[in-house]
């Protein structure tokens, strides 16, 4: 039986060290050369961070492991009606969570309130390793909720819902790094999990590589579902990150990025190469 004090130092050891490990990387081979550093983005990021850590522990204190369990032991989902736990109803569970959050990352670009709430995360002017928790508490409230839901309804055993918290968090340190691997090892990477060059497209602003990449972990969804962008128009090197001038320059102020949902865009998205049929999104 997993206690919860322990479920929270294994998670945070985790995410410590990938964190730390990232940021060596970052600071010794850098991908781009970032025009706004740590000290002008970090605070707000770090900012965010600690806020929507507070709120998580306040609002849902026993968190999608402890769902886990609840869902076990009172026999809850797919699998505790089935009575199926073990390592293929891991497995399983494994997957489906990823592509449930693939899924809402989806959601939350085309359905246009969601993506108000989402511009927070992208209108960071650069891409590093904070950028990958910088988000809007009410976005992670309602991400928990919906993954909440997902592991209720799957009744999954709870060790793979740990398994899949901690590759999460970690995975999503490792994408958005400002992390230079060599071209062999990333194509190599990228056919199994998302890497820093693959998911870095998606935050350009230029909306059609906007609108692809959008895995955390596993590649394979946005191969499957025709969202997958090899590389940027631009370069790596050369592509312009955020959300454009009317709200990426002021996101590095917390209570600017606080507004940001409610708050309209007038910038108009950069033109696509072709074009596309595309919701509106920045309204």
């Amino acid at each position: 039986m997993f206690e919860q004090l322990d479920i929270n130092q294994v998670r945070m050891a985790f995410f410590g060290g990938v964190f730390l490990v990232m940021a060596l990387l970052e600071a010794g081979l850098p991908r781009r050369k970032l025009e706004n550093g740590r000290l002008k983005r970090w605070p707000t990021n770090w900012g965010l961070i600690i806020l929507d850590s507070i709120l998580v522990r306040l609002v849902f204190p026993i968190g999608g492991v402890g769902l886990a369990l609840l869902a076990q032991e009172q026999g809850w989902g797919l699998f505790g009606l089935t009575g199926w736990n073990g390592l293929a109803a891991g497995v399983i569970t494994f997957l489906v969570l990823d592509l449930a959050v693939w899924g809402q990352h989806v959601a939350s670009h085309k359905i246009p309130l969601f993506w108000r709430i989402h511009r927070v995360h992208h209108a960071d002017s650069e891409v590093d390793a904070t950028t990958a928790l910088r988000f809007h508490p009410i976005e992670i409230l309602l991400s928990f909720v919906w993954k909440g839901l997902v592991i209720v309804a799957l009744g999954g055993p709870v060790e793979a819902v740990l398994i899949f918290e901690i590759v999460l968090n970690a995975s999503a340190v490792f994408g958005h790094a400002n992390l230079k691997l060599p071209g062999a090892l990333d194509r190599l990477l990228r056919f199994v999990i998302v890497t820093p060059d693959m998911h870095r497209i998606h935050h350009s602003v230029i909306q059609r590589e906007t609108d692809s990449n959008y895995g955390f972990y596993l590649s394979i969804w946005d191969r499957l579902f025709g969202t997958y962008i090899e590389e940027p128009e631009k370069g790596h090197e050369g592509m312009e990150i955020g959300l454009g001038p009317s709200l990426t320059p002021k996101a590095h102020q917390m209570p600017f990025s606080l507004a940001i949902p409610f708050l309209k865009n007038r910038q108009k998205p950069e033109p696509d190469p072709e074009p596309l049929e595309i919701g509106k999104r920045n309204q």
